[in-house]
Parts: C-alpha cells; structure tokens; sequence
C-alpha cells in the first residue's frame, strides 16, 4: 500500500488526482491543511509519497510551491494533468431558490464567476478548499448553503447536486507534481523510461547569460516546455529560473545538463519523470 500526502479533504481534486495517477493501487491518502504540511509529512517519513499542484491554465503557476519543493530537497517522479470541472451542491430536498450562501474556495468561486452572476443575491463565501466545503454543509446539516466542488466530492458527502459542469472555462486543467524522497525514486520511475525534466538554476548577472543556456538547450534537441523566473529575497534584480524540457534520447539530455552546467549557478534537477 502506498501512502500518500496531499492538501485539502478526501473528494478533492488532489485527492481526485491521486487515484487517478495510482489507478488500481492501495492507497493511503493522508489528507494536509497546507501543501507546508504535505513537505513536512514527507521528511517525516521518507516513504510518504507527495502530491501537490503546480499551475493552471487559467490561474496560472503556484509560485509558492516552487519554493516549497526547492527547499524540501524532494524529486518530482511524475506529473497528471486534471481537467477540473465545478458543480453547485447542497443537502437534498432543496432546490437553488433556497441557497442564501455558496461556500468554496477562492479559486473555484473565481472560476465560476459567470455561473454566480446569475445568483446576485447569494453570498460567497471563501473556505480552505472545495471538497471540506461540502464535507462541513453535509456535517453540520446545514440549510440554504451550497458548496462548489467537483461531482465526485458531492456524491462523496451526499450532497444534492443541482448544477454540473458550472465553470466558465471548460479547458480547465490543473498540472499536479508526483513526489518523492530521492532515495526511493527508482522504485516509483524507472530512469530508463524517462523523458521530462526539470530544474532550477541561477545565472551570472551578464548580458546573453539566459540565451546562451536556451541556445544549447535547443543544439541538444531539448524542448522546452515551461520556463518560470522569481527573483531572489535579499538580491536586487536576480532571479531563480524554473525549467521543464522533454527529451527523448536520455543520453543527449544528460550531455545538455553537462553543457548548461559551467554557465549557471547552483543548478538543481528538480527531477526527471515521464511526460503526459
């Protein structure tokens, strides 16, 4: 059985995620308030698994857990991409005249916004996460609330679902990381079968000093597939380069890695995984 760290309540969309990665599997889901907590179970025990999100083609990319997983040492050991799709849910027998407030978080209440606009006079209100909205409605009993989550979290805690499929945006996708301690990777992705990587890197404050590494980034056959800049607490107009590139010749990636190395500043593979 595997055991496995994620942010948010069972019926959430990392939850979702999960089950979905390890189809099939045993698994132990153990539910964290904070993707803080989600590290912290994982250097706990060096057997946990990590799940945590990363970006969204709406939102955009989860900066805060670009450092979470940089500083945690962790390697990423596989990515999913989950389509993420809203329903309106509250205790049975009510319809939505009833509904004086809708709890949810705030991103999914952002993604819902055109649906909501249709219910002027029914208050939103911002919760931790989509899933535990439902799972407090559907334990306190509470009437003429209503939660935004997804289907799978409403059927969980017997929630009525009055609408489906409520976001603005039907090509919502969510990008989730798979992690692990280092030392167990292998036994979670064969090396061999690999063809995605990512990193990290500073670079010299000189003129060319990004362009020369994508220049040869690209000679090597490297796609790149994500590039994301923070800049660096306590120096002034430096900054942290977030890289995905694909490969599929596992001996050229690592000829591209030794090539790149002598022109950045403590480059890291935040690991090397399988594509989807």
């Amino acid at each position: 059985m595997k055991r496995i760290a994620i942010q948010g309540f069972e019926g959430s969309f990392h939850d979702i995620t999960a089950h979905r990665y390890f189809s099939g599997e045993q698994l132990q889901v153990v539910c964290c308030a904070t993707f803080e907590e989600v590290f912290q179970q994982m250097k706990a025990d060096p057997t946990m698994i990590g799940l945590t999100a990363i970006e969204n083609t709406i939102a955009g990319s989860l900066l805060h857990n670009y450092e979470l997983l940089r500083n945690s040492g962790m390697t990423i050991v596989g990515e999913y991409k989950t389509h993420i799709s809203h329903c309106f849910c509250c205790l049975p027998e009510q319809n939505i005249a009833d509904i004086h407030e809708v709890h949810s978080h705030p991103v999914a209440l952002m993604q819902c916004r055109e649906y909501l606009s249709q219910h002027p006079s029914v208050k939103l209100v911002e919760d931790e996460d989509t899933a535990g909205s439902a799972k407090w409605i559907a334990e306190n009993e509470l009437k003429n609330v209503a939660a935004i989550c997804h289907v799978d979290a409403a059927k969980m805690y017997g929630m009525q679902i009055l609408d489906e499929s409520i976001e603005d945006n039907k090509h919502n996708y969510t990008r989730f990381l798979v992690l692990s301690d280092p030392r167990k990777a292998d036994m979670l992705r064969p090396i061999n079968q690999t063809d995605k990587a990512s990193l990290v890197f500073s670079l010299p404050h000189e003129e060319g000093s990004l362009s020369q590494v994508l220049s040869i980034l690209s000679f090597y056959k490297m796609q790149l597939t994500k590039i994301q800049s923070l800049p660096i607490i306590g120096c002034e107009w430096q900054y942290l380069f977030y890289v995905d590139v694909t490969y599929d010749d596992l001996i050229r990636y690592r000829q591209a890695i030794d090539a790149i190395t002598p022109l950045t500043k403590e480059l890291t593979i935040l690991g090397e995984y399988k594509a989807v």
